[in-house]
């Protein structure tokens, strides 16, 4: 990934274990297994992957597998790439799983049946409303985030969340014209060797060329084309995965988008500057969450990058149990990074906040391996959330640490050489800084009554249309006479109108500032006439919401 340089940290070279080498040979065993295979430089990362009987690179033309093209069609026929690979006898779990690898689950807190129709329902309200929810009700649709969206909607509603939506609305055929174009060399045979790497057990990728790494290729290929300054990333490899999970390729494309300018601006460029700065956040929020573990990880001098990268640049998708994982997703979508940041000073939190657990982690060895063997109860979906959304860490809290962190970095390193542009926490920002191609929110009347009904809860019966018509060519008589002096049969005729509507009918003193149309008569009498037509608009707008 280039050269990167932290607290005790050296350079970076072929792999992330040799940041661990830097820091302390103890560690670098440690952090060897589970790091290696995320550089960014295309060296050496770990063996090269065997090719399933032909390339992937260049175009989708050339994804077929060589030998096997003559039973292509065959194979594109079957359900799933696990029955392709000769899984189908293996029983796969609610997310896709083979049971009984290291993906899948055992037992699941299940919702009620009856509750996930419910909230499907209120999620697609808010989903054919989109715009009007965001606008007016933002802090409700964080709390249904909060609970958990609905597995039958997830990926629509990441797409709206994350502004993925928007963006391939803003460029149609952007995708395909990449997808048909041929990609870097360099960039195409480091993904073609990750893809095999990307959730192996899950059904989707576990057949070598099958539908989910051809799509995946096409993914991150396209994503090399639409940013070449930024290029390939390991790390994007399974945030992709999981996107293709949930959704088809194109919108997997600009989510992904979404997430590496948006989310997590500058976590996949070169020089690895901004998970570094991330890095020193997270650290300087744990003295706040967590004095103990805090105090122990700085006493060993335990640099953050050794043990938050994969965490934070993959989003977790590594480190917990895939029913966490979307729980931690679905809230990082809307609220932003801070929900990684919460994420991981909960796990920091649990796994070293007590004197007690901090007994068998007498050195850096053993600190880093309990942290990479992190307790299931820690991890478990109903306790992290919880735990996740109690925890009082904030945006504003983030926003100042950065601020801090980086003037120490200018102070000590010079300029960022990476210029990222500003993060933006969560779906409610991203749409204030682009909004897309929709109409203004405008309040229109929803409830409309003919002129003779009464209104709700009104006492006094509506006089008949007839009379109303009358009154108002009375009225027209009145106030073409202007300049005449009122005969006394007309004396007579207003003062009885003028006791039913005295505003209306009773001509002012200075006739030359009456309004020659009854429509435009006082605010008095207009409100006084829409409140037995029809309902304002206001009004009808409260009555809706």
């Amino acid at each position: 990934m280039g050269t990167a340089s932290g607290r005790g940290v050296g350079g970076v070279g072929g792999g992330w274990a040799a940041e661990a080498a830097e820091v302390a040979e103890v560690a670098a065993e440690a952090e060897a297994a589970g790091a290696a295979g995320m550089a960014k430089s295309p060296g050496e990362n770990g063996p090269r992957a065997p090719a399933a009987g032909g390339s992937l690179s260049g175009t989708r033309e050339s994804l077929a597998p060589g030998p096997d093209a003559a039973t292509a069609d065959e194979v594109s026929s079957l359900g799933s790439d696990s029955e392709a690979n000769g899984f189908a006898d293996r029983r796969i779990d609610k997310f896709g799983f083979i049971v009984g690898s290291q993906g899948a689950e055992g037992a699941l807190e299940e919702v009620p049946l009856e509750v996930l129709r419910q909230r499907e329902s209120k999620w697609l309200d808010m989903l054919n409303n989109w715009d009007k929810w965001m606008a007016k009700k933002h802090k409700k649709i964080r709390l249904r985030c909060q609970k958990g969206i609905p597995p039958s909607l997830r990926g629509r509603a990441w797409q709206y969340l994350s502004g993925g939506k928007v963006k391939l609305q803003q460029n149609p055929g952007k995708f395909d014209e990449l997808d048909m174009s041929p990609g870097d060399p360099k960039w195409l045979d480091v993904i073609e060797r990750d893809l095999h790497r990307q959730f192996p057990f899950h059904e989707m990728f576990v057949s070598r060329g099958g539908h989910g790494q051809q799509d995946l290729f096409r993914v991150l290929k396209a994503y090399t084309l639409y940013r070449p300054e930024e290029g390939y990333c390991q790390a994007q490899a399974p945030i992709a995965a999981v996107l293709l999970m949930h959704m088809p390729a194109e919108q997997a494309f600009w989510c992904l988008v979404q997430i590496c300018e948006k989310y997590l601006p500058g976590y996949y460029s070169e020089k690895l500057e901004a998970i570094q700065l991330d890095g020193e956040i997270l650290f300087s929020l744990l003295q706040k969450v967590s004095p103990v573990a805090h105090k122990h990880l700085s006493w060993q001098k335990i640099d953050p990058l050794l043990y938050m990268t994969e965490w934070f640049m993959c989003a977790f998708t590594r480190t917990l149990p895939w029913s966490s994982v979307l729980r931690v997703w679905d809230m990082f979508f809307c609220e932003g990074v801070k929900i990684i940041f919460r994420v991981g000073l909960v796990l920091l939190k649990h796994a070293l906040g007590s004197p007690e657990k901090l007994k068998a982690c007498q050195g850096q060895y053993e600190t880093i391996e309990r942290l990479r063997s992190l307790s299931p109860k820690i991890m478990q979906e109903a306790f992290l959330v919880q735990e996740v959304i109690e925890l009082p860490v904030t945006e504003r809290q983030i926003e100042r640490e950065h601020l801090i962190q980086l003037r120490r970095w200018q102070e000590t390193r010079g300029e960022l050489q990476c210029r990222s542009p500003p993060r933006l926490h969560g779906a409610k920002a991203i749409l204030e800084a682009e909004p897309g191609p929709r109409p203004t929110l405008q309040p229109s009347p929803s409830i409309r009554l003919p002129p003779e009904a009464p209104l709700p809860g009104s006492k006094g019966k509506p006089k008949p249309p007839k009379e109303i018509q009358k009154k108002k060519q009375k009225q027209a008589k009145a106030s073409g006479q202007l300049d005449k002096t009122p005969t006394p049969s007309q004396a007579k005729v207003v003062p009885a109108a003028g006791d039913a509507y005295p505003p209306q009918d009773v001509p002012p003193k200075d006739p030359v500032h009456q309004d020659p149309a009854p429509q435009d008569s006082a605010p008095q009498d207009s409100a006084h006439h829409h409140s037995q037509e029809s309902l304002t608009s206001q009004e009808s707008e409260d009555t809706y919401l």
